[in-house]
């Protein structure tokens, strides 16, 4: 495996990432840009939320097992195996570094191997070398057991899935193994080495009996079409997870998508870079241990309890639409030491809550939150220096829209929260953009035009609920502080995530407010306390 610097060096590193498309042995499928078996090479970018990143392979490799090699290899070196019950085949003249032994089809050295076919009581097994790199290639390969798992990676330095373009495979566990040990294999899809899927084909994944995709070492989504249904968790990397490219779409009765090495300093990490991530999942969304970023991609949580969840939470770039039942993005978990936390807006609202180590800092990106718990949670400190923040919280008392032990601060971007007024948080004292606090009288319902206007009766933020409200905390470069802005309920607007321009014809006017001037409540971070910014 190659080296891993910390976790904190892929928070440095994750706006400046983004990956495109890959020529490989001959063809050129969405996904990674790299070098071709003619030599030439190309540049990679990805666009995003309005912003485009780019980084070299060559950097992505320093930080994880993948690198433009691995999606490069020459056809004519390719080993055909057909799949078929009890009389699975290698072509003939193939390498020595596969063997059929009834329906178990056994890999044992480095190489690219094509699998056709279907086993429906079978086993693909990789038993290579640890400095092997293992490619193979599902060519509409139908793999399921009826005892345990029917893809597993023993060993090798790297093994690489890759869908084949124009095709449909699919990986179908057992829902009791006979083998339940320590070590056992836990997923439909299971590897003890660093892990690759990518290529342009589809996969279907059915983990029956706990997890659909599993990397007890590294993994690196790099492209492919893929659907996971889990028991468990629905797809984990154990030292880090990356998306780069393709669209997966997860089921999962537990976790998303997660890292969740919680034994090794600076592993436990999840990279979101591009392509699409969709996730129903019982428990959290997406999770990770140290770090979670999102940088660049479709990142929508349908379902969850908790829909990001990790000890310091990233967004930089890309678009991500969360829905959960408690917590919408929280910083919590990971190892922290817990400390003494002050401010106000945002702080700790006379002491009675410990800010810790964890932190939420958004740079970039639209970020839309629907959640039933606090919207935006810190248990530490949170930063909002660019992008779009829109959050829906909750509708009782009990938890707020924004909730951030240690301080809130707001340098750019554009925030509107909602939610109940019983624990409203607002952008602390160090904010050097300034804001309004608007809470009306009684809760409005969903689907309520909230509108502010300067002195001059131009709107300059229109916000329609999703649900039930009874404030709003909104800044922007618009507002400017000491400024008193006038709120409107009703009226016209045209909105995308819950935001845009709004007509005041119909409006009534429910209440003034000075910008820069909150309100302390009773919520952990005690409002802004008067401070003007």
């Amino acid at each position: 495996m190659k080296s891993l610097r910390t976790y904190l060096s892929v928070a440095a590193m994750a706006a400046a990432i983004g990956l495109a498309g890959c020529s490989v042995a001959g063809t050129s499928p969405t996904g990674i840009t790299g070098t071709s078996s003619t030599g030439s090479s190309s540049s990679a970018s990805s666009s995003s939320a309005g912003t485009t990143t780019a980084v070299s392979l060559d950097t992505l490799a320093q930080d994880t097992h993948f690198d433009g090699d691995d999606l490069i290899w020459d056809a004519a070196s390719e080993v055909a195996v057909t799949l078929a019950d009890g009389a699975s085949a290698v072509a003939s003249g193939s390498s020595s570094g596969v063997s059929v032994n009834g329906d178990t089809v056994t890999i044992s050295a480095a190489g690219t191997y094509r699998l056709s076919g279907s086993l429906t009581d079978g086993r693909i097994v990789v038993a290579a070398g640890e400095e092997d790199t293992v490619r193979i290639i599902l060519d509409g390969a139908t793999l399921a057991n009826s005892t345990g798992s029917p893809f597993v990676v023993e060993s090798a330095d790297e093994a690489i899935v890759y869908l084949a373009d124009g095709t449909n495979n699919s990986i179908s566990d057992a829902a009791t193994y006979s083998d339940q040990g320590t070590d056992a294999p836990n997923a439909a899809l299971y590897s003890k080495a660093d892990l690759t899927v990518a290529g342009p084909g589809t996969l279907a994944v059915d983990g029956n009996y706990n997890d659909g995709i599993s990397s007890k070492d590294g993994l690196v989504l790099a492209g492919g079409t893929v659907t996971v249904d889990a028991a468990d968790d629905g797809i984990v990397g154990k030292d880090y997870a990356v998306l780069l490219d393709g669209a997966y779409q997860v089921t999962a009765a537990d976790d998303g998508f997660k890292s969740d090495n919680d034994t090794d300093e600076g592993r436990g990490w999840v990279l979101i870079n591009g392509g699409t991530l969709t996730v129903s999942a019982g428990d959290d969304g997406v999770k990770a241990f140290n770090t979670l970023t999102i940088a660049a991609g479709d990142t929508t949580v349908k379902e969850s309890e908790e829909g990001l969840e990790a000890q310091h939470i990233v967004v930089s770039g890309g678009t991500a639409n969360i829905t959960s039942n408690d917590d919408g993005v929280n910083a919590s978990g990971g190892s922290s030491t817990a400390s003494s936390g002050t401010g106000a807006g945002g702080g700790m609202g006379g002491g009675s809550m410990e800010a810790g180590d964890y932190t939420v800092d958004i740079s970039g990106g639209l970020l839309t939150i629907n959640a039933q718990g606090d919207g935006l949670d810190s248990n530490g400190n949170a930063t909002i220096s660019g992008g779009t923040v829109v959050v829906n919280g909750p509708t009782n008392d009990g938890n707020g829209a924004l909730d951030v032990n240690g301080e809130l601060a707001v340098s750019g971007g554009t925030v509107a929260a909602a939610g109940s007024a019983g624990m409203a948080v607002t952008p602390g004292a160090s904010s050097t953009q300034s804001g309004v606090q608007v809470t009306l009288g009684s809760s409005v319902p969903a689907g309520t035009v909230i509108q502010i206007a300067d002195p001059s009766g131009t709107v300059v933020a229109a916000f329609v609920t999703t649900k039930a409200a009874a404030s709003l905390v909104f800044s922007s470069a618009a507002i400017t502080a000491g400024t008193e802005y006038t709120v409107y309920t009703g009226g016209t607007a045209t909105v995308s995530a819950g935001l845009g321009e709004g007509s005041l014809d119909g409006a009534t006017k429910v209440d003034t407010v000075t910008a820069g001037e909150y309100t302390a409540e009773q919520g952990p971070g005690g409002g802004g306390g008067g401070f003007r910014r």
